[in-house]
């Protein structure tokens, strides 16, 4: 459709610098419903709020801005029950986009998955998505999020030519990395704890054809992972690895590498894109599905029918970026307590020590995680809490069994902090504030920006009390 027809709709760029509130009403307050990430753990009742324009409650009421709730823990999780949620995905307008440089000026609303329908057919492409296309603009400027071209391009926030926030106050503020530049380093990757993400500006990236070239190999321990991701990073746009996180002694570290580029037009030759057909997981799968003794068996199974063959093929961006999207609900796998996705990063220099000690960790406590992927990330960006540094990075996740499974999750924070890692806040849900000071050293930094943007904590999640000490 035309750019114009794209969203609720187009209005002209907002200049208005006056406060930007929600006019009084006489409506009752929302009713609570139950707010949670996509791992379901924790839940917390909130009043969410849906509105075409994003705007503050009159008044200093403590709200979160959410967007797809795809952030795994707590980050768009009310700060206390019946806490005021501020929904954004109705705000989904494109305000302009430039079809000779790819410069969109969009709403904080708009998700990766309308950009990817409407621009994929033009020729561009996300310059940076995390695993799953169901996130709005404003969340990959919150989380920073990174994706398989780290190696080579860093983060979301290295796209952002401009953010406009509302802050505390209800001002209408500019920033990016000119101007307000202190201001917008601690909105990217700050977990919406500075002000509402209003609008973005951030540049897309050119494309020939909506395919991939995927070349995929059996690795057969960890130092051969390693030294694979290494060597592909030097020549592929995107790699990563999938990790059998249950495999012990020689065989630890075992898995696949993927290495892929954007197809070119004489690349995908006649390949035609087909609507992709999507599952759905109708309820919740009882606990006892996801036990080691089946995880152990599932991962040796893939990793032996994939061998050590290097494999090369032509595939849809959806399969090689978003193969969990094609299965709806798939968080109910894990069963009705949820689940909790870890992900840490580790220096390079470190070497392979730290990432196998977490390994064995994991082997010794039997955890049974259905995915568990390792990448490469390039130095880290300028932002203060953002999450990549350079080094190697881990993502698992473990069905949610109540103390052992925070337990397990502190011994590995333990081991990331021993080797000068972090973990990644929009997949945390149980890191203690202690742990997360070692873990981030330009910490006070941002605390001061947010003290002079926000000294009254306007702005709070189930994250921020958890972690910086925000009062619920």
């Amino acid at each position: 459709p035309p750019l114009g027809l794209v969203g609720a709709g187009v209005e002209p760029g907002l200049t208005d610098p006056v406060a930007r509130l929600m006019p009084p009403s006489d409506a009752p307050p929302p009713p609570l419903e139950p707010v949670a990430g996509w791992g379901r753990h924790p839940v917390v009742p909130g009043r969410v709020e849906r509105s075409e324009h994003l705007a503050l409650p009159p008044g200093f009421e403590p709200l979160v801005a959410r967007g797809l709730g795809r952030a795994y823990g707590d980050a768009a999780v009310p700060a206390r029950p019946g806490g005021r949620v501020l929904e954004s995905t109705r705000a989904d307008r494109i305000r302009s986009f430039g079809p000779a440089t790819g410069r969109l000026h969009c709403e904080a609303g708009l998700s990766l998955a309308e950009i990817l329908r409407v621009f994929v057919p033009r020729g561009w492409f996300p310059p940076v998505t995390p695993g799953t296309r169901f996130v709005t603009v404003g969340a990959c400027v919150a989380c920073d999020v990174h994706g398989k071209n780290h190696h080579r391009d860093g983060s979301f926030g290295n796209f952002v030519e401009r953010v406009r926030l509302l802050t505390a106050d209800g001002r209408l503020v500019e920033c990016g990395p000119a101007r307000e530049r202190e201001l917008f380093l601690a909105t990217i990757g700050g977990m919406g704890l500075t002000g509402l993400i209003v609008e973005v500006v951030l540049h897309l990236r050119r494309i020939e054809t909506p395919w991939i070239v995927l070349e995929t190999q059996g690795m057969a321990s960890l130092e051969v992972m390693l030294e694979g991701l290494r060597l592909s990073a030097a020549h592929w746009p995107y790699t990563v690895g999938w990790i059998d996180c249950l495999a012990r002694a020689r065989t630890v570290g075992r898995g696949i590498l993927m290495r892929a580029p954007h197809a070119t037009a004489a690349e995908a030759g006649a390949h035609r894109a087909r609507r992709p057909s999507r599952l759905r997981v109708p309820f919740d799968a009882p606990e006892w599905l996801l036990n080691p003794l089946f995880m152990r068996w599932f991962n040796g199974i893939y990793a032996w029918t994939h061998g050590r063959t290097l494999r090369r093929r032509v595939v849809s961006y959806d399969r090689f970026f978003y193969p969990l999207d094609a299965i709806a609900d798939w968080n109910r796998l894990y069963g009705p307590r949820g689940f909790l996705q870890y992900q840490c990063v580790v220096p390079r220099g470190a070497g392979s020590r730290p990432v196998l000690a977490l390994l064995e960790r994991l082997a010794a406590a039997g955890a049974a995680s259905f995915l568990a992927v390792i990448k490469d990330c390039g130095p880290g960006s300028d932002a203060y809490l953002s999450f990549p540094l350079e080094g190697t990075t881990l993502a698992l996740d473990l069905p949610y069994r109540g103390a052992p499974t925070e337990s397990l999750l502190h011994d590995l924070n333990a081991i990331v902090i021993e080797h000068g890692g972090r973990v990644y806040l929009a997949k945390d849900a149980i890191t203690r504030p202690d742990d997360f000071a070692r873990m981030m050293p330009r910490l006070g930094e941002w605390q001061a920006v947010r003290d002079r943007w926000d000294p009254a904590r306007r702005f709070r999640s189930g994250l921020s009390v958890r972690l910086l000490g925000d009062p619920a």
